[in-house]
């Protein structure tokens, strides 16, 4: 039986988290920027998408990267990161699986003991530093893009809830952040009535993506941490 498509994916996870990386059967798309190559992916060729994130192939817990030609001079490749229903413009987990396959198939070459490299993606050029050993990348670590604040205490009203307090930032894709009352309600409040996020530096990126549950900062050893979890 004669194939119609024939693509070449490394299965990855970082932690659990599925990243699998697409390293072949995929050609490059026109786009000045990783992010107008995203545009294109998403209007263009979103079936792409679909194969590998829907069932029986995928599933909603998992993510798809994409490896492309890099549309900055400074970086050694780029890639799109394809979640389960939206598209990324980066993540700290799928830079780690993009990283790991990256070195490990040889497409870009592994220097023993550390690998330093640069990825192109849609929200800009993140810089990584990979530690090697005997072929295997053991470890991933990376200067995201920057990170900054749209609002510190902005006040939303919650159906069922009352009015919450929230901070509204973009780390990787723009974030609320809710301080947990004493009750510990888990309830998802809503801000796109309200308050529509817009990124400075491109607007086509605007709007909430995550919803992120964050309890009290506390000082240990000289570091503040907090504890958190994520709605996607």
């Amino acid at each position: 039986m004669p194939f119609t498509r024939t693509l070449s994916v490394v299965g990855c996870h970082a932690e659990g988290e599925v990243g699998d990386v697409i390293i072949g059967g995929v050609l490059d798309v026109p786009g000045n920027t990783m992010y107008d190559k995203l545009v294109h992916f998403l209007n263009e060729k979103d079936d792409i998408h679909r194969l590998l994130l829907n069932e029986p192939r995928g599933r909603s817990s998992m993510n798809t990267n994409l490896i492309l030609p890099p549309c900055d001079p400074h970086a050694d490749a780029g890639f799109l990161i394809m979640e389960s229903e939206e598209y990324a413009p980066m993540s700290g987990s799928n830079t780690i699986c993009t990283t790991t396959v990256l070195l490990e198939t040889g497409m870009v070459p592994m220097k023993e003991p550390l690998t330093q490299l640069n990825l192109d993606t849609a929200a800009g050029l993140v810089t990584v530093r990979a530690e090697c050993e005997a072929g295997k990348c053991k470890r991933v670590a990376f200067d995201n893009v920057p990170a900054f604040v749209f609002r510190l205490g902005y006040q939303v009203l919650v159906h069922g809830i009352g009015e919450i307090f929230v901070d509204i930032a973009w780390e990787e894709w723009c974030t609320c952040l809710w301080m947990l009352p004493p009750s510990g309600s888990r309830s998802s409040p809503s801000i796109a009535r309200s308050y529509t996020p817009v990124h400075p530096d491109n607007p086509r990126i605007r709007g909430v993506a995550i919803l992120e549950f964050t309890g009290p900062l506390v000082e240990e050893g000289g570091c503040k941490a907090a504890l958190n979890t994520v709605v996607v």
